[in-house]
């Protein structure tokens, strides 16, 4: 049988990857640190993933086991006939995962295997494989480098799943939303690319990178800032006031033309993807807070993320972005005291005033067009937050 490790046992590795691997008839071996969540899949070897949505549906993953992220069981497990690591752990731990996933294939190298081993870093991070792979690599001499070059496969992937918080009689069951994307680029792959339900082989992952970026982070990243500034608690809320959900969309609709024209997207399907994330956060289930969406303004602010890249792209083809605009205006105006980024930020606009934060935080210079248009708006949102 098949085998894959899902190092990172939480609701994203349960809820997506996981149960998307058990599906496709991969004996899946689940690695955590939390010792009473590994002990629970050993003891009850099932759990179900409830899609909860407009339609509504669930299913049962039983071809499961458990081991510890955190001793040798990792290291065996991944030396033995695995051939599918995949993670969900967050980019700040995969330096941590690296240590044992390189002992393991230097306990592959040492048995004289010649098994293909794949690697998927499933984060919600730019290339994040890429980045794990380093860390494999600063962990093994030269000689192992060369033989996981050989038969170590590290594919970068794009990963978008909503995993709403919910509570269940089996603490291992796990809700989700019904919409799923996983693409991961061919050319880190080794070997046969396998049939994984819900997994999409794609050419050039940048393209499918910045689709998401410029869609559902950035849409749902500007209906968290305007909806917070209007009182609006959830995403749900903020999504059905009816100014905030036209502003919203039609900024989703600005930034896809300008990925059309840089990706050469078909246009009908492109419009369709935006249709399908704008739905999304219109799914009562989904009870996601505005100020947790909105936190970290100023990262989210930065020239590649997802406030300032689909508005500076966009701007680049001549294209409308009258919409986009307020993304990073009503970000200016995030005030969350107990968010550490927030409350630089408001400390600077005090201080150094508001021209100098936007400099400093989006790199637009004040003699570029859209700096000038930034700041109508922001100053506009502060008169209507007066009234």
């Amino acid at each position: 049988m098949k085998q894959a490790i899902m190092i990172g046992a939480g609701n994203i590795g349960r809820g997506f990857i996981g149960a998307l691997l058990e599906k496709s008839g991969y004996h899946v071996t689940f690695a955590d640190v939390a010792e009473n969540l590994i002990s629970a899949i050993n003891e009850r070897k099932s759990y179900t993933v409830h899609i909860q949505d407009k339609v509504q549906d669930q299913w049962t993953v039983t071809n499961i086991s458990g081991i510890s992220s955190a001793g040798p069981e990792l290291v065996a497990a991944i030396a033995g006939d695995c051939e599918l690591i995949t993670t969900a752990v967050g980019l700040r731990i995969l330096p941590i995962v690296a240590k044992p996933i390189a002992a393991g294939i230097r306990a592959r190298k040492e048995a004289g295997s010649t098994k293909i081993l794949n690697v998927v870093a499933c984060e919600n991070a730019i290339r994040g494989t890429s980045q794990l792979r380093e860390a494999v690599y600063t962990n093994l001499s030269k000689e192992e480098q060369a033989y996981a070059k050989a038969y170590v496969g590290f594919a970068d992937c794009a990963v978008d799943r909503i995993v709403p918080k919910a509570s269940f009689e089996n603490p291992l069951d796990v809700a989700v939303e019904q919409y799923t994307e996983w693409d991961v680029e061919k050319a880190g792959w080794k070997g046969e690319l396998p049939d994984i339900q819900g997994l999409g082989w794609v050419d050039n992952l940048d393209a499918y990178l910045e689709r998401k970026l410029f869609t559902l982070n950035s849409g749902h990243a500007i209906c968290a800032y305007l909806g917070t500034l209007k009182g609006h608690k959830t995403i749900v809320e903020s999504i059905a006031d009816p100014a905030i959900s036209h502003l919203v969309h039609q900024a989703m609709w600005e930034s896809g033309e300008g990925l059309i024209r840089k990706f050469g997207f078909d246009p009908d399907a492109h419009h369709a993807y935006i249709e399908r994330i704008f739905a999304r956060f219109q799914n009562p289930f989904l009870a996601d807070e505005t100020a947790r969406v909105a936190r970290e303004p100023i990262r989210k602010l930065a020239p590649t993320d997802r406030l300032i890249k689909p508005l500076t792209t966009a701007y680049g083809y001549g294209l409308p972005v009258d919409h986009l605009i307020f993304g990073a205006a009503a970000a200016l105006r995030f005030d969350l005291p107990e968010d550490e980024q927030s409350a630089e930020m408001m400390k600077k606009i005090e201080t150094e005033g508001v021209e100098k934060a936007l400099a400093n935080y989006t790199g637009l210079t004040p003699d570029h067009p859209l700096f000038g248009r930034i700041l109508d708006v922001y100053r506009a949102l502060g008169l209507s937050m007066q009234k």
